[in-house]
């Protein structure tokens, strides 16, 4: 099977199922490519044919058809007259729109000194165009081209925003500090009506430029932490431990009802309402959160579940939109 890829209206190929499965789980290919082989009437997106995993397995061909290769743009340069397709073989390079690589020559296996590209290929070409991806270790988890965050770099990140709640409330704490407060009637949970009452006569009794103060930080943070979360997919936290939120199916940025209502706000009332009862049941349930992350082989706890989404180290490339499929 003669496998065609195209990305920009730039064609590349042919290649075969295994090189095609190779490029996939390298990332050279990612999904968004369109493909092209007998038994396809048009272009697809590469992932519509995968179910958007990263191993393709063709049910069915048909006869070939010459018309549908031929509909993206070929290079001058790239022409061939003796091909029955009217272009010879792309370069991966060529493919991405990157300068490509001369090919050395046949006596002396020298490229041209006169070129400004490199004189040796590398058999792993990194085809991101945002930049150049960290290397992999032997202990990172990887799922297609996304390396998953290590479990103590998301419970650093959660530290460091938890931190920050702390510092916000600060000024609020001390001048509880300064005053008898019964805090017996915060535990009685038959009884909430009187917390509530109780907690509001403290405020009433607490200056109000302390209370002016807390409420500033508390409402900045809070809204530096969304503008964060919104347009990179990360707190403050994993901002800073380089980690980031992406779908579990696209490896992008995740849509606002998962990142803002799943992952931010429902998890906010969640953790409020388990802290109100009791701060040692909200730390039980944060623990079970980190230990089913710790055994899944995606790094999947149970917040990732509820939102459909992963937690990898950050990428730039993840910051792209994704093209609309025609």
């Amino acid at each position: 099977m003669q496998i065609f890829l195209a990305r920009n209206n730039v064609q590349a190929g042919p290649y075969d199922l295994d090189q095609l499965n190779i490029m996939l789980k390298s990332g050279e290919v990612t999904l968004e490519d369109l493909v092209w082989h007998d038994g396809l009437d048009q272009w697809q997106r590469l992932g519509n044919l995968t179910g958007n995993q990263y191993t393709y397995r063709p049910v069915g061909s048909a006869a070939p058809n010459d018309s549908i290769i031929n509909n993206v743009t070929v290079f001058p340069e790239d022409a061939d007259t003796n091909s029955s397709q009217g272009a010879k073989d792309v370069s991966i390079d060529r493919l991405y729109g990157k300068p490509e690589r001369p090919k050395p020559d046949a006596k002396s296996g020298k490229a041209d000194m006169t070129s400004n590209r490199h004189q040796t290929p590398h058999n792993n070409v990194s085809l991101n165009k945002t930049g150049t991806k960290k290397p992999t270790t032997a202990k990172d988890k990887v799922v297609g081209s996304m390396v998953l965050a290590p479990i103590m770099s998301r419970i650093l990140a959660t530290a460091i925003n938890a931190l920050m709640y702390l510092l916000a409330i600060f000024p609020l704490v001390m001048a509880l500090t300064k005053m008898d407060v019964d805090y017996s009637k915060f535990q009685d949970i038959q009884n909430m009506d009187a917390a509530y009452q109780y907690s509001m006569t403290l405020m009433e009794s607490l200056p109000s430029a302390t209370l002016m103060v807390s409420q500033i930080l508390v409402f900045g943070l809070f809204a530096l932490q969304l503008v964060f979360i919104t347009l990179r997919g990360q707190s403050l936290g994993k901002l800073i431990t380089g980690i980031r939120v992406v779908d579990q199916t696209t490896h992008r940025l995740p849509s606002l009802i998962k990142l803002i209502g799943m992952r931010t706000l429902v998890l906010f009332v969640i953790y409020n309402l388990l802290f109100s009862f009791t701060s040692f049941l909200g730390f039980v349930v944060i623990a079970i959160h980190y230990y089913m992350a710790s055994k899944s082989p995606e790094s999947i706890g149970w917040h990732d579940k509820l939102a459909k989404t992963l937690v990898v180290k950050a990428d730039s490339s993840q910051l792209i939109k994704q093209p609309k499929v025609k």
